[in-house]
């Protein structure tokens, strides 16, 4: 099927055709995402986190090129305006991100680092409400926000009791994460709504790439560095699948069934993450996990609740 003919079924299938394949496409991109903390975790073990986070967004950003190439798709000119938020985009919603999120899994189990990034949606509300003029908290978010935080306090009980500073920091490092994807998106929809999703995902994975090669050449030295065969693996798996093709997957979610929806993936990923990391990676499993996951995806529930929930269309033009 050519890429037209597959266009042009997409926009006139059949309602319930369109609706079965978005939580097909929903499920499989939890799936995804979930895995990739699991990947994040072998890929990081014999390459350092730049160095890590640079192979990720180059092979990326390569996946997206070719990709643009045969959808006929072209970069804006570079002097166009939009670059500077793409350099924004670049910084926020990758550099930052992943550098943290890597180096926190270096102390942290996959299956937590899943759990805390899965919070994003309630950082996005509280940075929402002091960096915007229409999206203020509510009583229920604000219900949200105090059952997430709970659930972060759960997660790092023991830790706490225990006075385990070595992964409280790497905890605290993926929060952070958590946080620049929410101000990631906030800037998203204020500077890039209207730009192709796939010009903007390579836009933003070729600025990250700029900030990342210099950073690895001068701290790492990659030509001296000795990975094993699984971290390569994992790292090409992570940039691919779990990087280029998981960004053009997510924005066809949210073309056709909507952001609300869309933020579904935000329950899926954690849960796999967590069984992906106990059955492969032997990580264990606390009552305080369970709890904290509860607590915080029930926190996301209530932030993103609308007031009607949103009917499914056809094609929307919706944005994250």
């Amino acid at each position: 099927m050519t890429q037209s003919a597959f266009l042009r079924w997409t926009v006139f299938a059949p309602r319930d055709t369109i609706f079965t394949m978005s939580y097909f496409y929903l499920i499989l991109l939890g799936a995804i995402w979930g895995a990739s903390y699991l990947l994040i975790k072998i890929g990081g073990e014999s390459i350092p986190t730049v160095t890590f986070v640079m192979g990720r967004t180059g092979l990326a950003a390569v996946t997206l090129f070719l990709i643009a190439l045969l959808r006929r798709e072209k970069l804006p000119s570079w002097r166009a305006p939009v670059w500077r938020w793409l350099w924004v985009m670049g910084l926020l919603n990758s550099v930052i991100p992943y550098t943290l999120i890597t180096w926190g899994e270096t102390r942290v189990s996959s299956g937590l680092a899943a759990i805390l990034v899965g919070a994003m949606p309630i950082f996005t509300v509280l940075l929402a409400h002091w960096l915007t003029h229409d999206e203020k908290i509510t009583p229920l978010k604000a219900l949200g926000i105090a059952a997430g935080f709970v659930g972060v306090v759960i997660l790092f009980l023991p830790d706490v009791l225990e006075g385990a500073t070595f992964t409280l920091m790497g905890g605290a490092a993926i929060l952070l994460a958590a946080a620049s994807y929410a101000l990631a998106t906030i800037q998203a929809r204020k500077h890039l709504k209207g730009y192709p999703h796939a010009t903007v995902s390579l836009g933003q994975m070729l600025t990250a790439s700029a900030l990342l090669i210099p950073a690895s050449l001068l701290f790492d030295q990659p030509w001296t560095l000795q990975p094993t065969t699984a971290s390569l693996v994992a790292l090409a798996f992570l940039a691919v699948v779990g990087t280029a093709l998981a960004y053009l997957m997510y924005y066809w979610l949210i073309e056709h069934v909507g952001a609300t929806r869309t933020s579904l993936v935000t329950y899926i990923s954690p849960v796999i993450a967590i069984f992906l990391g106990a059955a492969i990676l032997n990580e264990s499993l606390h009552w305080t996990t369970f709890a904290g996951l509860s607590l915080i995806v029930a926190g996301v529930g209530l932030v993103t609740r609308k007031r009607a929930p949103d009917a499914v269309p056809l094609v929307t033009a919706e944005e994250m």
